[in-house]
């Protein structure tokens, strides 16, 4: 017999918001905390470990690093000293350029203030677009990663579910046939809600379980196996863009 689904055991067993693992609180919504995020983000949006993106962002943190101000004071030889530290070696030179770019885009379109970026766009998409354009340009994922936890923080923050938290949630049963995704997993968070978390530390729950187990087919030490409906559904149809998140 399948056991029903506990949201407490989904996000107690693999984690919640990564912004929470590092110790960055977004729900506030101040201009700190969100650029903070933004730069942790950008670490974990290349093909690296994510053990290795957390580990470089606690590198930038542990030296004050986390401002735009103090990225540009830094400098391209200094930023390329702290992603070595983190073990960032492989995308040192590229992320060292593309940091500065994102922050000199940031003084010179938006004061310094990320805030300022939001409230000038006009919708999701307009704003998902800016947050794609600063600098030499952010990725999908990068986006996707940072949006997703601005999640009820920024008004505007409405990103498209990953396809890898859509590959968990089906596997689950969480998705109602018909039924907008987001709205079945919206209704099932609201019923089932666990205390000290909200919907995003879910979302990134199946996102975590979708990677880290359903992408890879590891269903056989899956700590949700016996809830998953996996024997009825088709998997290995999913989008690559998500590689890490």
């Amino acid at each position: 017999m399948k056991q029903a689904l506990s949201p407490f055991r989904l996000i107690g067993s693999l984690g919640g918001m990564y912004s929470r693992e590092l110790g960055i609180d977004t729900a506030r919504g101040d201009s700190g905390g969100i650029f903070r995020w933004l730069l942790a983000c950008k670490l974990m949006g290349a093909r690296i470990s994510t053990r290795s993106a957390l580990r470089t962002y606690k590198e930038f943190e542990g030296r004050g690093v986390v401002t735009p101000g103090r990225i540009r004071e830094t400098g391209w030889d200094g930023l390329v000293e702290i992603l070595d530290a983190g073990g960032y070696t492989r995308y040192d030179f590229s992320t060292a350029t593309k940091l500065l770019a994102i922050t000199d885009d940031l003084l010179r379109r938006y004061r310094d203030d990320l805030n300022v970026l939001h409230e000038e766009a006009t919708g999701p998409q307009d704003l998902e677009d800016r947050i794609k354009g600063l600098g030499k340009g952010i990725g999908d994922v990068t986006a996707n990663i940072f949006l997703r936890e601005l999640r009820g923080v920024w008004t505007k923050a409405k990103p498209a579910l990953s396809p890898l938290v859509l590959l968990s949630a089906g596997h689950l049963g969480l998705l109602v046939p018909g039924q907008d995704p987001m709205l079945s997993l919206a209704r099932f968070w609201r019923r089932r809600k666990t205390p000290g978390c909200d919907f995003r530390d879910f979302e990134a729950a199946l996102l975590r379980l979708g990677k880290d187990f359903c992408k890879a087919s590891r269903c056989g030490t899956c700590p949700f196996h016996d809830p998953c409906g996996i024997d009825v559904i088709s998997v290995g149809r999913i989008p690559t863009i998500f590689h890490i998140r």
